[in-house]
Parts: C-alpha cells; structure tokens; sequence
C-alpha cells in the first residue's frame, strides 16, 4: 500500500483497482462510507432482498444494481464493483474457492451486487468522541465472530449473526452507545456488551474472521451486527456461485458518513 493515505473514497478504489491497496479499509478515507458486498445470480436476487430486509442490523442496505451491471450510481462517480475493492472472495456452492483482486474475468450478465452498510462508517464518530477503536490503535483487521444468534430467514438463506467487537471501558461503551445508535444504515448500536458466551463467542483470542486485539484490564467486550453475515448465509444456502468482498476489504462510496446520522 502507498505510504501516502489516501483523501477520498475515489482515492482508494483507484488504490485497489490498480492493485496497490490490497489491505483491510479500517481508517482510510475518513469522512466516506464504507460498504460490505454480496454478489449473487439473478434467481437468488430476490430471496437475498428479503434476507436484507429481515435482518437490518447486520444487513443494512445501501444499494442494488441492475443484473450484470458494474456500477451502483448512488454510491459513486467511476465506481467499479468488479476492481474497487482490495480483496475479493469467490464462493462456489458455499465453499471460498479463490481470494480475488479483481474479478473482472469471472464477471457474469446475471450477476446482481448488494451494498450493505459497513461499522468501519461509525468508527470516525467514535475517534471524534474520544472513544478508542483498538483495531485501528494497533493497526489490524477488526475481529469478528460468528455468534450463536440466527438471523430471520429467507428462502434458501439464513445462517448465524457475525458480529464485530470493540474492547471498551464501561464508561466508553455507553458513550459508543449512543453514538452508533444514531447510524441505522451502517448497523446502529451494538447488540451485545460483556459475556462473550451469552451470544456464542467462546474465545476472543480466536476470531472467526479479521484479527485478535488487545483487551486491557477494565474494558469489556462490545459487539455489534457484522456485514459479514451474509457470506454465513452464503456458506449455507451454497449457491452456484457468489462473490463478497473479504473481510474487513471494503468498498469505498462517495456518500459522507455524516448523511446517515440521525
């Protein structure tokens, strides 16, 4: 990655699309939002809308292209689903077959892309607040666990909630509270604070997907809905094919975070 950080959203889809970001987005860009992707066939469309629709928080969604098409206008000026984003994975029936940096040469007519709301979006308001994002203090992929809580189905998909975690201070995490609770399109405020195992997560220093981060004396664990979700429901419902982005691999948009606080 350039050791100049990059100003705009445009800034780093050019970074990824030319393959020199290939990193996690935490932090890059402030100001932008970021988005999950889902890119399902055509027939799996409308199941996938339902899904989103029944389960807001960690399905949030930004936006839906026309079949085959490779832009979301909404989102962005020179806006690529197929090279913008740093890291892509391709799934066949379920199972991740390839890690991408760009998936033009597997594009298909019948593809439709979903943007989903993504928490690294409310992370500037915490910083702005004083509240610390350890991820970002230490430089890794946010940690993410698959939690013992089901989302509502919808056709063939379904599968457990993923959810991220920040360690916080008591005192910090009701302050998070509030904040993210004011940003219902990028998975609002958390749905789990302290007890790990009440939802599932059995060791932190384990993450399903991202990093390990430091939890210092006195913080608890707080977690919130993830828009990795739907690549657990991918692995469950094994479609043919899909592709999503990797974990923590971002799609920048044009959109300004401070236009979806409410």
């Amino acid at each position: 990655m350039s050791s100049i950080a990059p100003s705009s959203a445009r800034q780093v889809r050019l970074m990824a699309r030319t393959g020199v970001l290939s990193g996690p987005t935490a932090n890059l860009a402030s100001g932008f939002v970021q988005a999950n992707l889902a890119v399902l066939p055509r027939d799996l469309a409308y199941d996938f809308l339902l899904f989103c629709q029944r389960n807001p928080k960690p399905c949030p969604l930004l936006g839906v292209s026309e079949p085959g098409a490779t832009s979301i206008p909404d989102l962005g000026d020179d806006l690529d689903i197929r090279t913008d984003v740093p890291r892509y994975r391709v799934w066949k029936k379920g199972v991740l077959v390839q890690e991408l940096q760009d998936v033009t040469e597997i594009w298909r007519e019948d593809l439709v892309t979903f943007a989903l709301g993504c928490s690294f979006s409310f992370e500037e308001a915490l910083l702005a607040a004083g509240v610390p994002v350890r991820h970002i203090e230490e430089g890794r992929n946010v940690p993410m666990f698959r939690s013992s809580i089901e989302t509502t189905p919808s056709g063939v998909f379904s599968g457990p909630l993923v959810v991220s975690m920040r360690p916080m201070l008591p005192e910090q995490a009701i302050k998070a509270v509030q904040i993210t609770g004011r940003f219902p399109s990028v998975h609002g405020a958390p749905i789990h604070l302290g007890d790990p195992e009440t939802i599932g997560v059995n060791d932190l220093a384990t993450p399903d997907y991202g990093d390990a981060v430091t939890i210092r004396p006195g913080e608890i664990p707080v977690f919130w809905a993830c828009g990795v979700t739907p690549q657990a429901a991918i692995v469950r419902a094994r479609p043919d094919f899909s592709i999503t982005h990797a974990p923590g691999h971002m799609l920048l948009t044009d959109i300004l975070n401070n236009r979806l606080s409410i």
